[in-house]
Order: structure tokens, then C-alpha cells, then sequence
């Protein structure tokens, strides 16, 4: 099946970071496959063809990684320096819901990461994090359960850890599925090899119990290893018209990929990439070709005008992609287009809420963006114009 590639454009030319937004030893040779040939390039929409109306929601905030909506309406955010945020009514609360103390740091691209709130949270009050820690003078990542209480908030529970870390290349994203199921997005920590190594927590997507167990039905018995060969997957979604699972994944040097998850799926980092194949080993339904997007966030559009629309957010590419999936076929692409391009800086997540509202959140102050005045935000979109 062919698949849809990017076009390299002017906007957003090949830099030497690549989408790995690391440096050059970072590359990896991948063997010799066909050539890459490239798709017309996406529809840049204007802002008059977005139907949705900006607004800041919170600004001067300290890179924000993620974010999630409670059902009585209190937005819970990260900053990637180590505390959970809150916005009550419309209102950034001064103070934290937790800031983590040692071992946590915040490392190059480490620090406090993913955040998703409990579906029985109006009950158990939980939410889920995904931190970087340092132990034994090595870095890791784990994912912990947080208890919240008149806005504030203690760990209740670890329910992994040691989960490779580095500078770079850590994952992060928390979603919980359809299937109520926590999904967790780890990168390889800086070595490609772990990303085929199924005993390894790196490069993976994992699968848990919202306890921390191991799901019976998981496709490894007894492992936590959901999907594997993966370089640093930086979202996660699903369909609202199948369910099909869909990630965003960092490529090196541009290659970035949008990837339909399979479960035990090996996504062939770091023997392949972009439209090359091996056997045993998947291909992205969708990839930048030679341009960087450095993809991030993603959700699924549920309601409104652009109901069923997959949307990635771009920290490189500075960007929204919008993606029109097939309907009767979850593995391609009818339309592709992007929007916002170059508005607001680098863009880290997308976030749908339960109104149809979309939160868009700034990495400007990530130290690889250019911090504008009131960085970094917080917008909201709201339906209509």
C-alpha cells in the first residue's frame, strides 16, 4: 500500500536535529531499501479555515507537557521542572497540586512528563504521572498514581519504574484507552538496540492494569510490552469510528511517523524507517519524508465540525497536522493538511475536552524554542468562529 509522505517545505526546511531534535550521533543507518518518494505536500490552511475560535486559557507557564480534563471540570496540567498544575473556573491556581522533590529530575528532554486523569476520578480521586528519577547514579522513568484532595495531592502508588532514561528520547505519554487500560510511550533512552530488545522497558508502548498489573490478554504473557521497536513515541489515540489505536513517534533526521498500534507490533526501529520494509516488521501509515515535524501529542476530534479528524501537534515543525483517516480503512490517509503554522511556536499536546473544546499547549521555553511575551501558554480553542 503506498503511503502518504510529506513533502519537505520552505517552512520548515531540514535542520541537522532532525526530528530527533538531537544531535548528529544520534543517526542511525538504516539497510538499503527503496527509495523514499514524495507525496504532494499537505494543505496549509489559513486561520479563516480553522473553525475554531483562540483564546489563552493560562500563560507564563513552565513548559507544559500534558493535560487533562476532570468531570467537574478542573484542568490538571504538567510542567516539565516537576509540578502538576490546576485550573479551576477558568483560573490558574497559584499553587501546585504536587511539585516532586528528589530523586526526580529534569534533564534535557526528562523531567515530570505525562498526566491522565482516573476514569472513576469523581470517585477515587486518582490521577496517573509519568516521571523522570535519578537512582544509583543512573536515570530512569516510572509512572505513578497520584491522590488528590482539595487540590493537592500525594503519590498513592508506583506502578513501574525503572523504566529507562536518558537526556533525550524518554516517551512519556499516558492515555487511558477505550478498554480502560493504562497505555505508557517510553523511548529508547538513547541506545536504538533496546528498542528490539522485548525484555527492555525502552522503545515501547506498555499496557497495564490501573493498578499497575499486567492485563491477562496483553500479547507477551506476563510483560507489560504492548507494542515494540519504537524510537520516541510522543502520542497516543484512538478512533472514535473503529477504535484503531494510532501513535506519533520522533524520526531520525525527519522520518517522523504516525503509526496504526497493533497489538505485539513491531515498528522497526532502529532497522527501519519510513517506507522501508522488513518482515515481521510495520510501517507507518503516514510519515514527513525529509521534513521534520518532531510530533507530539495527538487526539481524536469527537464532535464539532471537524468530528473524526486526527490531530498532532508539532514542537519542530511548529504545527498542527490534520489528518482525514479512511473510514472504511484505518490504515490510510484520504486528506492531510496542517494549520497554525509558525502562530504559536513549538507545539507539545492537543487535548479534546469534554465540550468539544481543543487545548493547545506552547513548549517555547523548552530550551530549543524562541520564548515569545507570556510564554508559555495555555490556548483553547473553541468551537466556531
Amino acid at each position: 500500500m503506498r503511503k502518504w509522505i510529506m513533502a519537505a517545505a520552505a517552512a520548515l526546511a531540514l535542520t541537522a536535529a532532525g526530528g530527533c531534535e538531537a544531535n548528529s550521533v544520534e543517526r542511525q543507518e538504516s539497510p538499503a531499501a527503496e527509495p523514499v518518494v514524495a507525496a504532494p505536500r499537505p494543505t496549509v490552511l489559513a486561520d479563516e479555515q480553522v473553525p475554531y475560535t483562540p483564546e489563552t486559557l493560562a500563560d507564563n507557564l513552565n513548559v507544559p507537557w500534558a493535560l487533562d480534563v476532570a468531570p467537574d471540570g478542573r484542568i490538571f496540567f504538567t510542567e516539565r521542572p516537576g509540578s502538576v498544575r490546576v485550573i479551576q473556573q477558568g483560573r490558574l491556581l497559584p499553587e501546585p497540586l504536587i511539585t516532586f522533590p528528589a530523586p526526580f529530575i529534569s534533564e534535557g528532554e526528562g523531567g515530570l512528563l505525562g498526566l491522565v486523569v482516573d476514569p472513576d476520578f469523581a470517585a477515587n480521586h486518582w490521577l496517573y504521572v509519568y516521571h523522570t528519577y535519578r537512582q544509583g547514579g543512573s536515570t530512569y522513568n516510572r509512572v505513578v498514581r497520584l491522590r488528590e484532595e482539595n487540590n493537592r495531592a500525594r503519590v498513592d502508588k508506583v506502578l513501574i519504574d525503572r523504566i529507562p532514561g536518558s537526556v533525550i528520547h524518554n516517551g512519556g505519554r499516558l492515555k487511558i484507552g477505550p478498554d480502560r487500560r493504562l497505555y505508557v510511550t517510553t523511548g529508547d533512552a538513547r541506545v536504538p538496540d533496546r528498542a528490539q530488545d522485548r525484555s527492555s522497558l525502552a522503545g515501547k508502548i506498555l499496557r497495564l492494569n490501573l493498578d499497575g498489573t499486567i492485563p491477562a490478554d496483553n500479547p507477551f504473557p506476563q510483560s507489560p510490552v504492548y507494542s515494540w521497536g519504537h524510537r520516541n513515541p510522543q502520542g497516543i489515540g484512538w478512533s472514535p469510528s473503529h477504535g484503531g489505536m494510532y501513535s506519533s513517534e520522533h524520526g531520525p533526521f525527519a522520518h517522523d511517523e504516525i503509526n496504526l498500534i497493533e497489538p505485539g507490533g513491531n515498528y522497526g526501529w532502529p532497522v527501519i524507517q519510513g517506507d522501508q520494509q522488513a518482515a515481521g516488521m510495520k510501517a507507518p501509515i503516514l510519515h514527513s519524508g525529509d521534513t521534520t515535524w518532531a510530533p507530539a501529542g495527538m487526539t481524536f476530534v469527537t464532535r464539532g465540525p471537524w468530528q473524526g479528524r486526527l490531530l498532532v501537534a508539532n514542537l519542530r515543525g511548529e504545527q498542527i497536522l490534520n489528518v482525514a483517516l479512511d473510514p472504511g480503512n484505518p490504515s490510510a490517509v484520504q486528506t492531510f493538511s496542517v494549520f497554525y503554522q509558525n502562530k504559536y511556536g513549538r507545539l507539545r499536546d492537543v487535548v479534546e475536552g469534554p465540550d468539544g473544546s481543543l487545548y493547545l499547549l506552547t513548549s517555547n521555553r523548552d530550551g530549543r524554542g524562541d520564548p515569545r511575551p507570556g510564554d508559555d501558554r495555555i490556548i483553547r480553542l473553541r468551537p466556531g468562529r
